[in-house]
């Protein structure tokens, strides 16, 4: 049941007037509080929780044909802003989405602005490796076992033909390991 009320004060009370036509055929009640209003009726029900404390006993009710009125003596003179406290209900906070792509896109820049000497040198080749077609990874990793790490092409076309020999940096020779 869809009832309107209203309100309205002055200095020394304040009047809430319920909209309900015969409420004395519907079986209402109002239970009054320090802070709180509690109207029900049949298929209706008003809760309200009152701005400000107000005295329960100087305060009454009364039904008429057209409406029920409630009468709340202020604790205060002060005026009401409203009639009920306000209830700030947090909304919850959606978890912004996070582009994990680009995430890890920064993070790697970082980590190549800041490796040094081989960790620099093994990114390079790692991103080289990752970015590079099937052909070109296909040479990188046959010129590397077959050289036992001396050799790193990129071209299929040379590696593809024969196998890959070892050459050794200069100063140094390559031996076997013996079995």
């Amino acid at each position: 049941m869809s009832v309107r009320h209203d309100w309205y004060q002055s200095e020394t009370k304040v009047v809430i007037t319920v909209l309900l036509k015969n409420a004395a055929d519907k079986n209402f009640a109002v239970e009054i509080s320090e802070k709180r209003v509690h109207m029900t009726a049949d298929g209706y029900e008003l809760d309200l929780k009152l701005l400000h404390p107000i005295v329960v006993e100087r305060s009454s009710y009364k039904a008429v044909p057209s409406k029920v009125e409630i009468t709340l003596a202020k604790e205060t003179g002060i005026r009401w802003e409203d009639l009920e406290e306000k209830v700030i209900v947090a909304a919850p906070v959606k978890p912004k989405a996070k582009n994990w792509d680009q995430l890890v896109s920064e993070e790697e820049k970082i980590d190549e602005k800041e490796a040094k000497g081989e960790t620099a040198l093994n990114n390079l080749f790692k991103k080289i490796y990752s970015t590079s077609s099937p052909e070109v990874q296909k040479a990188m990793n046959k010129s590397f076992s077959e050289s036992g790490g001396t050799v790193l092409s990129t071209n299929w076309n040379e590696v593809g033909k024969e196998k890959v020999t070892v050459k050794p940096p200069d100063g140094t020779e390559f031996r076997e390991w013996e079995k």
